[in-house]
């Protein structure tokens, strides 16, 4: 399974896009992070691999516009410091 299969098995996470193909790794990661269950996210992660993940992770919160909750960004900076 691909991350674009499983964000189209999960549309009502991106209802506000029409073509989920057209969405970027880290686009579907924040959809999932923000909005998510658990056992998605881990999917999700399972797909693109531990490290894969936090790499993109860390890459893209340092950048200036970042979606995510300051919560969900807190957990997940914790989480992928122990795991990846």
């Amino acid at each position: 399974m691909k991350l674009k299969d499983l964000i189209k098995k999960n549309k009502e996470l991106v209802w506000y896009v029409k073509d989920t193909d057209s969405l970027s790794d880290w686009a579907i990661m924040e959809a999932f992070l923000n909005y998510g269950e658990w056992k998605d996210v881990m999917q999700m992660i399972d797909i693109l691999g531990m490290k894969k993940a936090a790499k993109l992770f860390r890459s893209k919160i340092k950048q200036k516009r970042c979606n995510l909750r300051p919560e969900i960004k807190n957990y997940f900076t914790l989480y992928f410091n122990k795991y990846a």
